[in-house]
């Protein structure tokens, strides 16, 4: 194996998204994007309970491409225009098509805001190519015990596969576009070697822990969190020197230009403004407040 180069290290800084305070790799001012990873918000680990619920997203609308939540801690409820309603839990990944237009909403269950519980996950936004952009939505649901895990031979890591294939394991997301998507465990002392697709853009993102990547760069909680690849190896080493979980991320990049405002990510400046104008209109359907 061939380790591919380490590009850029990157941090995790806090923004605030109206009451909610969530870590932000993507995009910083260091890393825009890394094509075709748009955004990603590292979300909690946040105290839920009756007097404190501040990550409960009502209705809004999405265009142009796969906005993707991973649950790490907690249990959220996911309803949307096409009439899709389901309970993901820890471990469970659910994929959304945004495509030409979808309304979701997302939050605690009120069985888990009554008990109380830790909440925390990943949300992704994969962009979608101009020729699919206006594609028919789509939801996608898979249970973190569905998903096929690939065990290292030091017995100290697991990779879970979401998408795409490693070691033959193939995920259980079906994608529009080429992209691997990975969560890996590791025992301290763990030593792991994982392949890269040379025609992707990728990435690497620590959600706990602290690990060495190709025995030289460190991550760490509230420190680098975020390293991407050069398209010069085929693969990258991992050595855990703490219990560490990480998010791994490639796709095939689009190398299009992108016009984003808000929850719509399209090419240009006209497609936003006929975006809005279409959710306006309910061409992406309805969604009510409440559940039921």
């Amino acid at each position: 194996m061939k380790r591919a180069s380490v590009k850029q290290l990157g941090q995790s800084p806090f923004v605030n998204m109206g009451p909610i305070e969530l870590r932000q790799p993507i995009p910083t001012r260091s890393i825009e994007m890394v094509d075709p990873f748009v955004l990603l918000h590292h979300y909690g680990p946040y105290e839920i309970s009756a007097e404190s619920n501040p990550f409960d997203l009502g209705p809004h609308p999405h265009r142009g491409f796969e906005p993707i939540t991973f649950l790490i801690q907690g249990e959220q409820l996911h309803r949307d225009s096409l009439g899709n309603e389901s309970v993901v839990k820890s471990g469970d990944v659910q994929w959304t098509t945004a495509g030409r237009g979808i309304i979701h909403a997302e939050g605690p269950t009120k069985e888990f805001v009554e008990r109380s519980g830790t909440l925390e996950g990943i949300q992704l936004w994969l962009n979608l190519p101009a020729s699919k952009k206006m594609m028919p939505a789509n939801y996608q649901h898979v249970r973190d015990e569905d998903f096929p895990v690939f065990q290292g031979e030091d017995g100290l890591s697991s990779v879970q596969v979401i998408a795409g294939e490693l070691d033959e394991l193939q995920g259980k997301i079906e994608t529009q576009t080429p992209v691997n998507a990975y969560m890996i465990k590791l025992k301290e002392g763990a030593e792991l070697n994982l392949p890269l697709a040379q025609s992707h853009y990728s990435l690497l993102y620590l959600l706990h822990g602290a690990v060495n990547v190709n025995e030289q760069y460190n991550l760490m909680e509230k420190a680098d969190q975020l390293v991407t690849f050069e398209q010069d190896g085929d693969g990258f080493t991992l050595k855990a020197t703490a219990d560490a979980q990480l998010l791994f991320l490639s796709g095939e990049p689009f190398h299009e230009e992108i016009a984003s405002w808000g929850p719509y990510v399209m090419n240009t400046q006209t497609e936003i403004m006929e975006a809005l104008r279409d959710y306006q209109m309910g061409k992406m359907g309805y969604l009510s407040a409440t559940a039921g």
